[in-house]
């Protein structure tokens, strides 16, 4: 790599430079000489402070994930001859599914003979779409054949997904203006108080301990006059 093309510290077109010449110039400005378009005649080159752009970057993508939206694959499985009171169940299955903003993989399941009738689960697939309505659901894959099922994959409209993401976010604000308003012994973490604990002067005394006097002293009683005290008295 003789030479690169040279993009300067602050984003300006330095031109074509010899690489030991980039190299130096890098040096010189305490900065880092980092390749960022190797596939390019000649290779592009800046001077950048390397830690800082790897930084820069981890931030970014990390943005981007967060405001990516997981969508979740559901899958239900119908049989060709379901009953009506079973179909309206899985029905509302893919209903609430759907408005939750996520996809719904339909699967018809056949055994035996029904597999020598697949237009019957063709029918039962494109049937559910027309219940569920254009104003919900949107088909993704349509019905395809896969050994002895055959699986459509439905999407919420964009409609439906607008309205599960408002949904979602409604529920972040209630909960995050919950745990604001919420007191500090209500706090998640909070230790809450054992069902047995007790008042400390509830405490029993260990059967060995002694207990502490609680009641003011008694007054000392007058001591007896001795015997010898009570004879002179008597001479006197």
């Amino acid at each position: 790599m003789p030479k690169v093309r040279l993009i300067g510290a602050d984003g300006e077109q330095v031109g074509i430079v010899d690489t030991d010449k980039a190299r130096q110039m890098a040096r010189e400005a305490e900065l880092d000489l980092v390749e960022v378009a190797a596939g390019a005649k000649p290779p592009v080159c800046r001077l950048l402070d390397y830690s800082k752009y790897k930084y820069e970057q981890e931030q970014k993508q990390k943005a981007a994930r967060k405001h990516q939206t997981q969508v979740n694959i559901r899958e239900i499985k119908l049989r060709p001859k379901i009953a009506d009171n079973d179909y309206n169940t899985k029905k509302g299955h893919v209903e609430r599914f759907l408005k939750h903003g996520d996809k719904v993989k339909v699967t018809i399941m056949f055994r035996g003979r029904e597999q020598a009738h697949p237009e019957r689960g063709r029918d039962l697939l494109y049937r559910l779409f027309e219940d569920l309505g254009e104003e919900l659901a949107v088909i993704e894959s349509r019905p395809l054949q896969e050994g002895r099922n055959m699986s459509m994959l439905l999407g919420p409209s964009k409609e439906a997904s607008r309205e599960a993401e408002a949904d979602k976010q409604a529920r972040k604000s209630k909960k995050k203006r919950d745990r604001e308003e919420a007191p500090a012994n209500d706090h998640p973490n909070a230790i809450p108080d054992h069902p047995n604990a007790v008042a400390p002067d509830a405490i029993p005394d260990h059967p060995n301990a002694v207990a502490p006097d609680t009641e003011a002293p008694e007054p000392d009683e007058p001591e007896a006059a001795s015997d010898d005290a009570a004879t002179e008295e008597s001479s006197d």
